[in-house]
């Protein structure tokens, strides 16, 4: 049993010291140049995916500004896509499991905005989908993925953000994931908080 803890903890080790951090700084500049531009953030994925959206909407929100609420009138606008439960039922059953991501993205996106776009596989169809509806509007895509280098979100995404591992790994690949995101936000607080601090 040991054994086993050891060998797991040695992949996540090794992918974290192999991360891609040419891509994950392309990341922070798109989210920071859509702060500059008060645009939106639309977050979204499948599965476990959609579960690590939905906690880094919430931590990024009410994490980066709560040290200083007073000192910073203008806030990120990080958006899980779909926001209710009763928009996925609906798109899937209305028009197709495929635009649940891209069918409400085309009701909100602005030139301002960005996404992030998780997917394990990196070939899910509805996120590809709502991935080349931004392309084609020149909204920075920012792809979390993993297995295959060669998976279609890798490609579009202007930030590539993958994690090797043998596919089906999800139990290595979403976990990483969870780290690169919460290094995100704890990046944003701590510059914001410097801001804050030498402004006084």
């Amino acid at each position: 049993m040991k054994q086993y803890i050891r060998n797991f903890s040695a992949k996540a080790e090794e992918a974290l010291r192999n991360l891609p951090d040419e891509e994950i700084a392309k990341a922070l500049n798109i989210l920071q140049a859509a702060y500059e531009r008060d645009g939106r953030i639309y977050v979204f994925g499948n599965g476990g995916s959609m579960a690590i959206a939905t906690h880094w909407v919430a931590d990024f929100n009410k994490t980066v500004f709560d040290s200083n609420l007073d000192k910073h009138h203008r806030r990120f606008q990080a958006i899980r896509l779909p926001s209710t439960e009763s928009e996925i039922t609906a798109w899937a059953n209305d028009i197709g499991f495929d635009m649940i991501f891209a069918g409400p993205l085309q009701n909100y996106l602005q030139d301002s905005d960005a996404i992030i776009a998780i997917s394990s596989s990196g070939n899910s169809s509805n996120v590809i989908k709502a991935v080349e509806l931004a392309k084609a509007r020149h909204v920075p895509v920012i792809g979390v993925s993993g297995f295959d280098a060669g998976n279609k979100l890798n490609q579009l995404a202007d930030a590539k953000i993958y994690v090797p591992a043998e596919t089906g790994n999800y139990f290595l690949v979403e976990g990483i994931h969870g780290v690169i995101l919460h290094m995100m936000i704890k990046y944003f607080k701590d510059y914001f908080n410097h801001l804050a601090d030498h402004s006084a």
